[in-house]
């Protein structure tokens, strides 16, 4: 096992090296303001027999998960999905697919509503052949905590009396967002947690006052503690500070590099460029999702960027393409066009009928041409519509659907090499759909916005209140029937009595 710890402070100025406490097994931290990303690589003999066999099953897997609450994407830690849990899976040559989604039920737990990989999961878009990136298989589903994984993890791999490992997972539950990767190239399994903020014990921002201590099982444990630096080059990321290794270094050594990277905040300050995301009221069946912004600040990196939206819709919402393939129609929606729709997209199907776990949309969004000083909003409007529900005893069904992932999509100059960048993160869905050399420039929400994930009540059939529908059916068809008898009985009466005069 491998471990890498990694501090961005979020105050300039950096940490005098005479404050941390480097022992021969252990790192005692200062109380640090700061961003922080662990990263844990495994192989699979040190995980859980169960978990192993559906990992050694696969070509490749992917999940990710976001808070639903709003969170500080720093640098380079700038790249967002869409609040909830992603699946991005390939499975391998001959191996049986069966064994993914009742793991991922008993991993994650109930929210975790999946069937069989060939009927939940959808099939992304390949934009270009040239550029595929994506995993075969996608999967989503809202999940508002990680108190499941934390309870199987806490179960499965801590001893019942090591106190440090049970708080290592169970600080996951203030975690902004978890990464869980594998591939059949590495045999490995990489875990890569991420927290904003330190989180105090009343809730609020906190500092990282912890000890850190090199677990008889690791193999290494690396602990960076870096500010951000300018970068030289366009495209890349600098940053600065001290780094040790614990049970190697007896002193923290200085550092500063510098790395390409993909992912990059659209502004430096996050309340310079916010997005705002609502759905227009009142929303009825036909619900408009609003994508508000700053127009004084909503301006491109560069000439090659375009801005996107990137949806994850659930099974009870979805885009028509049709509707979005009108030129004028997208103009008074301030759309460009639809680049790209996979899952579920039939238009007349029921709900019930729909095992996908619901479609990804992919959509190209217009932007001011000119700069502007005012302080005036942009509004971008994207129109959903839901599908045929079931009866509910109050006659409205909810749809959880989270906030798009916003961004500026670049050009990048020739000879950026992305995967020199340590902190690079790639298969979080819509990176796949662009050319490998994209820059992606982040928007993300205001600091006042607390959650990233909108509540959709949806109206369908009160079945408290058709009682009278159904019995009024029944006696309506029983008149019917009873008509169309005497009808018939009738007319043959008629017959008969005709045949009887002409003899």
């Amino acid at each position: 096992m491998k471990q890498r710890i990694t501090y961005l402070l979020h105050e300039a100025g950096g940490v005098d090296p005479a404050t941390l406490d480097v022992s021969e097994h252990s790192l005692k931290l200062p109380e640090l303001k700061a961003a922080k990303e662990w990263r844990v690589t495994l192989g699979t003999r040190e995980l859980p027999k169960e978990i192993a066999q559906v990992l050694e099953q696969s070509h490749e897997i992917h999940i990710r998960w976001s808070a639903e609450w709003n969170y500080d994407a720093v640098t380079p830690f700038s790249s967002r999905v869409p609040s909830g849990l992603h699946v991005f899976y390939t499975p391998g040559e001959g191996a049986s697919t069966d064994t993914l989604c009742p793991m991922l039920g008993k991993v994650f737990g109930e929210p975790v509503k999946c069937q069989s990989v060939k009927s939940s999961f959808s099939i992304p878009t390949i934009l270009s052949e040239r550029f595929a990136m994506s995993a075969k298989y996608q999967y989503y589903k809202p999940l508002a905590r990680l108190t499941k994984l934390i309870g199987y993890l806490s179960s499965t791999i801590c001893d019942s009396t090591d106190i440090s490992c049970h708080a290592q997972f169970t600080s996951l539950a203030q975690a902004s967002s978890l990464d869980l990767d594998y591939d059949t190239i590495s045999h490995a399994l990489r875990a890569t947690a991420y927290w904003d903020w330190a989180v105090a014990a009343d809730g609020t921002q906190g500092v990282w006052d912890e000890t850190l201590t090199l677990q008889s099982s690791s193999d290494a444990l690396e602990v960076g503690i870096l500010n951000i630096e300018k970068a030289t080059e366009e495209g890349e990321i600098g940053l600065s500070g001290l780094l040790t290794v614990v049970g190697e270094d007896t002193k923290p050594s200085a550092t500063m590099f510098s790395f390409p990277s993909r992912h990059h905040a659209a502004s430096k300050h996050s309340d310079e460029l916010a997005l705002e995301t609502s759905f227009r009221q009142p929303t009825g069946l036909h619900p408009t999702l609003e994508l508000k912004f700053p127009v004084n600040a909503l301006v491109q990196p560069d000439e090659s960027c375009a801005l996107h939206a990137y949806l994850t819709l659930p099974s009870a919402v979805f885009v028509d393409r049709y509707q979005l393939s009108d030129s004028l129609f997208l103009a008074s929606q301030n759309l460009v066009a639809l680049r790209s729709l996979s899952g579920a997209t039939d238009l007349e199907a029921p709900v019930w009928t729909t095992p996908q776990w619901g479609s990804a949309a992919l959509l190209e969004v217009a932007h001011p041409e000119t700069p502007s000083v005012t302080n005036d909003t942009w509004t971008v409007t994207v129109p959903l519509h839901t599908r045929y529900m079931p009866p509910s005893a109050d006659g409205t069904h909810t749809a959880h659907v989270p906030w798009p992932a916003v961004f500026w999509a670049c050009e990048a100059e020739d000879g950026l090499k992305m995967s020199v960048n340590p902190f690079d993160r790639t298969n979080i869905g819509y990176d796949g759909l662009f050319g490998p050399k994209t820059l992606f420039h982040h928007i993300g929400a205001a600091a006042e916005t607390k959650t990233m994930m909108e509540t959709l009540e949806i109206p369908v059939l009160d079945e408290t209140k058709t009682r009278f529908v159904e019995v009024g059916t029944g006696l309506a068809v029983l008149v019917g029937f009873l008509w169309v008898m005497w009808c018939l009985a009738r007319g043959a009466s008629k017959q008969s009595q005709k045949a009887g005069k002409k003899e």
